[in-house]
């Protein structure tokens, strides 16, 4: 069913879409977005991956299976949107996009 699956984007393709499921990728995001601080240094990946476990439904993700592909998936996402962004001068750390505060987003 249509309504079932969600269009996301990739920060690394550009124009490109994918069509996921929904329930897994907005249980993921909401995770993701719970868990990252809105201020440097941020969260590396496995450091956001252990604080989110918890956060999931055991129903779709039964013992943390497969949240490592979604993690990244809803990561590529929401950095497309601009939602989230790599930490300033790092590559491998993630921050959530505070509306309050207005930062320039710098290539790392």
């Amino acid at each position: 069913m249509p309504e079932d699956k969600i269009e996301i984007e990739n920060v690394t393709s550009p124009g490109r879409t994918e069509r996921v499921n929904r329930a897994k990728y907005e249980a993921m995001r909401e995770a993701l977005l719970a868990v990252l601080p809105d201020t440097a240094p941020g969260l590396k990946v496995p450091d956001a991956k252990a604080a989110l476990l918890p956060l999931l439904p055991e129903a779709l993700f039964p013992g943390g299976e497969k949240a490592g592909w979604w993690l990244k998936a809803a990561q590529l996402d929401l950095e497309a949107k601009g939602t989230i962004r790599r930490a300033p001068r790092s590559r491998f750390s993630f921050i959530a996009r505070n509306p309050q505060i207005d930062f320039p987003f710098e290539e790392t």
